[in-house]
Parts: C-alpha cells; structure tokens; sequence
C-alpha cells in the first residue's frame, strides 16, 4: 500500500473540501408549507435572488403562499388582532424578550390598539432572542383557539370566552438574519409570525450593538438592519403595558421614539387615514 506523507494527505484534504459546493440559505417554497392553495402568490419571481422573505403579489403585507387575497377590513381587523395576541402569548411562552415598536407602537399610544387602517403589525427583539428563535423555534407551527383568545382580550377570565376557532401561525427565521450588515438590504426583516390562514404576518426584526459605534467610544448605540438608528436608553429597561388586550413591552423613552419616527403631530392630530379620533369612546372612527 503506497504511504503518502502527512503534509501532503492535509493538503489534499484541503483542497477537497474547497472543491466542495457551499450551502446557500434557501427559502421554504410553497411546496413545504402549502395549506389550502393550489398556487403560490408570492412575488418570488420579481424579487433579487438573495431575498428570503416574498410578499405576496397582490399587498406587501401578505404572505402569498397561504392567501390569494386581501381580506376586508372587519375580517383584516380580526385577523390582525389574533394575530398579535397569538404572537404575544407564545413569545412570553418561549421567553423570548420583545417589543412593540414604529406604527403598532402609535396604535399602542393612542388606545393600547393597532391602528384600524393598519395592515401589518412590527416588533423587535433583541440579537439573543432572535438566536432563540433560529436555533430552537424556526419553521415550528403554533395552533390557537383564538376565538378563546378574543374573550380573554376583552377582559373575559380564561375559559369563560368562546371556543372551536383554531388558526395555525409560524414563525421563519431568515436564514441572513446572522449578516448584520445594513447594506444587506433585500434583507431587513429578520424573522416573521405568519398566520396561515390569511396570510396577514409580524415584521420581527432584530436591536443589534453598533460594535463599530463601541470602538469608536460612542457607548450605548443600537441600529436594526432597516437602518432605524437608537440609543440603547431609549429602549431599555423596558416598560409593561397592554396591547390589544395583551400584556405587552414597550420602549422606555416611548413618546421620543415616536416624536423621531413620525413627528410630533403624530401623537396629537385627530384626523388621519380617512378617521378622527372619537375622545369620549377612545377610538379611531371612519369618516363616512
């Protein structure tokens, strides 16, 4: 049998493994996930190849592979309801720390609710919480009764509420949410809740360290990969609230967070979308 020297079997193992093809995150197609469709709208044929995340080719906030259409604004309303209480519930669950934050949290300030014009809902968590979620929880499906759920949110003691409505919904890690780098841009969102009926969904995206910010000597700077830029103070400790009938975190410096984002008229003007803010129900109501 012919010995070959040390050396030269390392090398040829080296050059082997470098002849071997890299594994390239892909997305879960329409195949593994399906539910009751037959076809797949979402926008995977128009997007950039390295995009994970597809909306659907009907709305942006509409997950493709589980919805053919909008839904109408009382059914939408009810979805998205559900839809933040199952989140809540199973992240609090699970222990993973989050927040609400951008307009879910001006819907937070004005009545605890998301706004009755709003499609979608965002929160964030931290870079601990969102490895959580990729190394134990992606792709796992969570089944509720949310018609159980919607007593209790309305102030109804646990069982009291009605019962026989299940809905699935799933959480997806995007496999680039380990690329912090904001020039990552076809990648922003770092992992979603979908609900797989409607396929109305939860923007996830993660509070990184600007490690850069850190060297430089500039402590306490915190960036999410949409380029939202915030000081870790504004953000922590965080306080407890109630969001659509849900306990619910919310940022320490929450009126600065929105002044920033959205102008100080945000949180005073009370006509908006088409809506004017009733004082005495504390609700937005639609402008005939």
């Amino acid at each position: 049998m012919l010995r070959l020297p040390f050396w030269l079997l390392l090398l040829a193992s080296a050059l082997t493994s470098q002849a071997l093809p890299t594994l390239q995150p892909r997305d879960a197609y329409f195949a593994s996930v399906r539910t009751r469709l037959t076809h797949d709208h979402g926008g995977k044929h128009r997007d950039p190849p390295d995009k994970y995340f597809h909306e659907s080719t009907f709305h942006p906030h509409y997950d493709g592979r589980f919805a053919a259409s909008k839904l109408p604004e009382d059914a939408r309303k009810t979805a998205l309801t559900a839809l933040v209480q199952t989140y809540l519930s199973t992240m609090s669950s699970i222990g993973a720390e989050t927040w609400i934050m951008h307009g879910s949290l001006l819907g937070w300030y004005w009545n605890r609710r998301i706004m009755p014009w709003d499609s979608d809902v965002d929160v964030q968590m931290s870079e601990e919480g969102m490895r959580e979620l990729a190394g134990y929880y992606n792709m796992t499906v969570h089944t509720f009764d949310v018609a159980r759920m919607e007593g209790e949110g309305k102030g109804q003691g646990r069982g009291e509420g009605k019962t026989g409505r299940r809905r699935s919904y799933m959480i997806e890690v995007n496999p680039h949410y380990t690329n912090a780098s904001t020039a990552d841009s076809h990648n922003v969102i770092d992992a979603r809740w979908i609900d797989m009926e409607t396929g109305l969904f939860i923007d996830i995206t993660t509070l990184r360290r600007d490690r850069e910010a850190q060297v430089k000597g500039y402590k306490g700077h915190m960036y999410s990969k949409d380029k939202h830029r915030i000081l870790e103070d504004d953000i922590f400790p965080l306080r407890d609230s109630v969001f659509e009938g849900m306990p619910v975190k919310i940022p320490y410096a929450y009126a600065e967070l929105l002044e920033g984002e959205y102008g100080r008229k945000a949180l005073a003007k009370s006509s908006v979308e088409n809506h004017r803010w009733d004082r005495e129900r504390m609700e937005w109501v639609k402008i005939v």
